[in-house]
């Protein structure tokens, strides 16, 4: 009984988070969408921004509480993002998202997104050391 009951959650949150992670891709096509509200983009680039900053409202290292911030600030800057994009708009982003997110052209665009912030985290970094060094 309790294990029907743990394998009913566990592909319950599995969708979900399927779900979100096409959503995010979604938001992404939907931040170069020439109709997408200018406030809707900014609301997509501060959660993203946060999701991929290594300072958090409450440290990850924290028992419990660490993780509970981003398990709740980051879905639901998501949902807002999406509620601020017309419907049509998303319509269209979503269905693409989950075209591509069946190919596996998402994983490639995510990997390409992390080195690029990467890449300019190390260069503003080695400015940086080369100007006070000077």
């Amino acid at each position: 009984m309790k294990f029907g009951l743990i394998m009913k959650l566990n592909n319950a949150l599995k969708g979900k988070a399927r779900q979100l992670k096409a959503d995010t891709y979604a938001l992404y096509l939907a931040l170069k969408h020439p109709h997408t509200p200018w406030y809707a983009k900014a609301v997509i680039v501060l959660v993203t921004g946060y999701a991929l900053s290594p300072v958090d409202l409450i440290p990850d290292f924290i028992p419990v509480l660490g993780y509970i911030d981003d398990l709740i600030i980051i879905p639901s800057g998501i949902i807002l993002a999406s509620r601020m994009i017309p419907g049509e708009v998303m319509l269209e982003c979503r269905k693409k998202a989950e075209l591509e997110c069946m190919t596996g052209r998402i994983k490639w665009v995510g990997f390409g997104i992390v080195v690029f912030i990467w890449i300019v985290l190390l260069s503003a970094t080695g400015m940086l050391i080369y100007r006070v060094s000077i």
